[in-house]
């Protein structure tokens, strides 16, 4: 029946296309908010963010929206799709203040006229790019992902890399980890696994394949956190394994069986172990922005030799692994590592904390936090944390949070918005949701990744992973990157210290 309705409009739409919609004249007001989608009532958003769009989300046979800011208005009919250049008038006339949207929608005969809401727009403007890896959750197979990158300005989407170029049937792979120094396009990095594996380091023009394995250290590199300045990437260095749940609400857990620090300096190929006591799980790093400290986290774990085998046992006893966020300082000059040290005892909570991200001034630490374990995007208990670094306070990030999945999360360049993976949605799915965050830490309602059509991601059966901002987009042909992946690695040589 609603599947019917919506047919029915998209045809009243191109019929009317070639008039300007207008508000009715006569209608019955409504106490309630209209049930749109995606929800962007009384959202905050930058003030250079594409146009949000939106349908009813109730069966109706038309709707009008009208957004209105100063003397500047915009109304759609059917959907919600405001023009770009009209929204970009509209926007400027409201920065700083806000766009009032009023919903009416049709039945029969009769309008409705909905309680009207607000679009807040921020002065603070967001990262123009941002990138993500697109990925269907089957669990399985994993051939046809692909890194690809979006223009928050409008819905320019663009991909960086499409993995089907180098995966054959049995001869696949799977690429992760995408990572930028200082939010810079011309910098980057991403690994492959399995056939054609490496990482891939492009520098300024420069593209080479690194071949991270070496006897001295745990696996190649995993999961990276570039120098904001030095070429230096700290890796944690894992080995993973995932099992599936018949009954529990969470589908699958990802292990994390054994894991160390190293660090890679890219100039000169040379590896060397920060962190590899077999008892500790390490994980995540994570720079400050002045490149003085690093942020990591980790769990203790040590092996009952009554047990088969180690992995065996992680997995049995995985509610009780709960993962600390420590740091270590770093001096630039010296390039020597301190001691590390606690920074949240995630587990005197009877939680776990992963993911730590800093904020560009230095003063927020944000995570995920969960019940247990180490990839919090399976976890429907998953939440965002702040802590505030001049005080020590630690608390859920305030309004960023819902009843389901919140996880991966990067800060923009300018620290004022932040992007997660949420499954808010429909608890299968992650989406990209960005937040306004304040000097004092406090967050804005989420909202939804805008698209082109509203009922996109509805209808796009894959999720978004490590949602981080760039500068600009990637100008490397996919292509490009496919003949470096094909072609061999360039060895590393283990040291036992970095040397300026």
């Amino acid at each position: 029946m609603i599947m019917k309705a919506r047919t029915l409009l998209y045809l009243c739409v191109a019929l009317v296309g070639c008039t300007s919609p207008k508000v009715p004249e006569t209608f019955t007001d409504s106490k309630s908010l209209p049930k749109i989608y995606p929800d962007y009532t009384d959202v905050t958003i930058p003030v250079n963010m594409a146009p949000l769009t939106f349908e009813l989300d109730t069966l109706a046979d038309d709707m009008i929206a009208r957004f209105a800011a100063g003397d500047a208005e915009i109304i759609c009919q059917g959907k919600a799709q405001p023009d770009a250049d009209d929204w970009r008038t509209l926007v400027e006339k409201a920065r700083g203040g806000k766009i009032t949207v009023d919903v009416y929608a049709q039945q029969a005969d009769q309008w409705t006229h909905y309680k009207p809401f607000n679009i807040f727009v921020s002065p603070d403007s967001i990262d123009s790019w941002l990138s993500y890896r697109l990925i269907h959750p089957s669990f399985v197979s994993y051939e046809s992902l692909t890194i690809s990158q979006r223009c928050l300005e409008n819905y320019d989407e663009r991909v960086v890399y499409d993995n089907m170029l180098c995966s054959f049937e049995k001869e696949s792979q799977c690429i992760n980890c995408h990572h930028y120094q200082q939010y810079n396009p011309e910098r980057m990095q991403f690994h492959a696994r399995q056939k054609s594996g490496g990482t891939v380091i492009a520098y300024d023009g420069k593209i080479k394949k690194v071949n991270m394995r070496n006897d001295s250290i745990l696996s190649a590199g995993v999961y990276p956190a570039w120098h904001p300045w030095l070429k230096l990437i700290v890796y944690s260095t894992n080995k993973t394994l995932q099992s599936f749940h018949t009954t529990h609400a969470n589908k699958i857990e990802v292990y994390d069986t054994s894991s160390d620090l190293i660090a890679y300096d890219i100039d000169k190929g040379e590896v060397t172990n920060l962190e590899n006591d077999s008892t500790e799980l390490d994980v995540f790093p994570a720079w400050t922005p002045d490149g003085k400290t690093l942020y990591y986290c980790s769990a203790h774990f040590e092996r009952d030799y009554s047990a088969r085998t180690r992995t065996l046992e992680i997995v049995r006893r995985s509610p009780q692994i709960k993962y600390n966020i420590y740091r270590k300082s770093f001096d630039p000059e010296t390039m020597t590592f301190g001691p590390r040290e606690i920074v949240f005892a995630a587990d005197s909570l009877g939680k776990s904390a992963t993911l730590p991200r800093i904020s560009p001034d230095g003063r927020y630490l944000m995570f995920a936090l969960a019940e247990f374990g180490v990839f919090h995007i399976w976890h429907h208990d998953a939440d965002l944390w702040l802590m505030d670094l001049q005080t020590g306070e630690a608390k859920p990030a305030p309004g960023l949070n819902s009843s389901d999945t919140e996880s991966y999360h990067s800060w923009s360049s300018n620290g004022r918005w932040v992007v997660f993976s949420s499954r808010r949605d429909d608890g299968t799915y992650t989406r990209p949701f960005f937040a306004h965050i304040d000097e004092k830490g406090n967050g804005t309602k989420p909202f939804e990744l805008p698209c082109a059509d509203p009922d996109y991601h509805r209808q796009f059966m894959r999720s978004y992973n490590i949602p981080e901002f760039m500068h600009g987009p990637v100008t490397i042909a996919p292509q490009t990157f496919a003949d470096v992946l094909k072609g061999e690695g360039e060895p590393v040589k283990y040291v036992q210290k970095l040397s300026k």
